[in-house]
């Protein structure tokens, strides 16, 4: 049976996504599937500047690279795209199973019917990897070879991805993978906001269980679903920022490396800072 159209929402969700395609005109803000709760303790103490560290030779081959120190990263204000991360508003997960939490998530998303996105898909794509991950990468949703196997990242997008990881001095297993939708976009376009906005909770309780060290965002949705922002991945790439205790670091999507080849050698300077401080960090 086909569900009836909802005019008003359909308008809101076409709204919201010219909006973040940087159409600043329109007079409304940007997504947000939490709110700040004060009582919300703040981020972790910072780690200090330290030596430089010397990381595996990485994508390009030749001798080992010496990673800087980590930068000091950026947190939030100061920009009036920028606004507060939806991980700010959400509860510490209850136990200390991270394992237990995720099997949790994943029996409570069951069979999902939230969305259009389910009309399309063969399965739901949940996350793959180690519960407790210090590492953690996420991308926009997942693509046919992904939603054919069950897991995140595994069609030529992921197996680049995983040449990354191993670069990095680490097996794809050591790391958690995860996409903001669990759904097969249409034609792997760009989920739209308000599919963005029902799956994304997931995500981020995902994340909240993990608790990872690092966060890895790969390309502009992951990026702006995660910091509250609608600023393209060419702005926010290669800095730093901290939200409750937890390091995200922007880059480019694996697919955008396979069509531009040479930013490969932007997104390996923003791995050896992930490297460097998770080295620094113990």
């Amino acid at each position: 049976m086909n569900r009836p159209v909802d005019p008003a929402g359909a308008v809101r969700a076409r709204l919201e996504w010219l909006l973040l395609l940087g159409v600043d005109e329109l007079p409304r803000g940007p997504i947000r599937t939490g709110s700040v709760h004060p009582s919300l303790p703040a981020p972790g103490p910072r780690p200090e500047a330290g030596s430089p560290v010397v990381v595996q030779a990485g994508l390009f081959g030749g001798e080992p690279i010496v990673a800087p120190a980590p930068p000091r990263t950026a947190r939030g204000g100061g920009n009036d795209d920028e606004t507060a991360s939806p991980l700010q508003g959400l509860p510490a997960p209850e136990g200390s199973d991270p394992a237990a939490a995720l099997a949790a998530i994943r029996e409570e998303i069951g069979d999902c019917r939230r969305c259009r996105l389910c009309e399309g898909r063969t399965q739901i794509v949940f996350g793959v990897g180690d519960p407790r991950a210090r590492l953690m990468f996420v991308g926009e949703g997942p693509g046919a070879d992904e939603d054919r196997q069950g897991e995140p990242f595994v069609g030529r997008a992921g197996q680049l991805l995983t040449r990354i990881i191993e670069s990095m001095g680490l097996r794809r297993q050591e790391v958690y993978i995860a996409n903001v939708v669990k759904c097969r976009p249409p034609e792997n376009r760009t989920p739209l906001p308000d599919e963005t906005g029902i799956c994304s909770p997931f995500l981020l309780r995902q994340i909240m269980a993990i608790h990872p060290r690092v966060i890895v965002c790969l390309g502009t949705p992951a990026a702006q679903t995660l910091l509250g922002t609608r600023a393209t991945i060419t702005r926010l790439r290669g800095v730093f920022k901290e939200v409750r205790g937890i390091r995200i670091m922007p880059t480019f999507h694996p697919a955008y490396l396979l069509r531009n080849p040479a930013a490969k050698k932007e997104v390996w300077e923003d791995m050896k800072k992930v490297i460097a401080f998770l080295q620094s960090a113990g």
